[in-house]
């Protein structure tokens, strides 16, 4: 006996509104995005001769925008605690990013954009400039808790026009991710 067009209608609409509930909530508990903080080390010369490595801060956001696919910006500072010579620089970048992982392990890689801005205010060589610089990089998100993650990052970093052929343009990073 056929079905009467009614009630299929009434069952559709139903085993839909069934479908898309499930599927939002599903997407609900996959994270969105993180935050991140924390230590930064940037190779000797990474920018400019006859500058030892230098210590900081970076913090960075991530934003997904398809399942393994999203942007991340990064700005870091360092020089911090250095004599006045020592030039402090700041770098700002931006680009995209890929995530993968698995029971709360996400490994990832990015290229990044942007540039950075060095001064010093004494000195033998006075140093006051920006200039275009990317990175290109990879890390891991160790889950520490529910909402928390440790990062393990290493970058190449690089400002083309800039650093010196003999530096050593890498940077590594340490810290706390908060995942959303």
């Amino acid at each position: 006996m056929p079905t009467p067009p009614r009630l299929s209608r009434v069952f559709s609409i139903f085993a839909s509104t069934i479908l898309l509930i499930s599927c939002s909530s599903a997407l609900a508990q996959i994270p969105k995005g993180d935050l991140f903080f924390g230590y930064s080390r940037l190779g000797s010369d990474a920018f400019y001769p006859n500058v030892g490595g230098l210590n900081g801060w970076e913090a960075a956001a991530h934003f997904k925008v398809m399942p393994f696919i999203g942007v991340e910006g990064d700005l870091a500072h360092y020089g911090m605690g250095a004599n006045t010579a020592i030039p402090r620089t700041t770098t700002f970048l931006i680009g995209p990013r890929i995530t993968a992982g698995a029971l709360g392990f996400k490994l990832f890689a990015h290229g990044l954009i942007g540039g950075e801005h060095s001064a010093n205010s004494s000195g033998p060589v006075r140093i006051s400039g920006e200039t275009f610089t990317y990175a290109l990089g990879a890390g891991a998100d160790i889950p520490i808790a529910p909402f928390f993650a440790w990062r393990v990052q290493g970058d190449r970093i690089s400002a083309p026009s800039l650093s010196p052929s003999g530096g050593t343009q890498a940077r590594f990073t340490t810290g706390l991710v908060f995942r959303f």
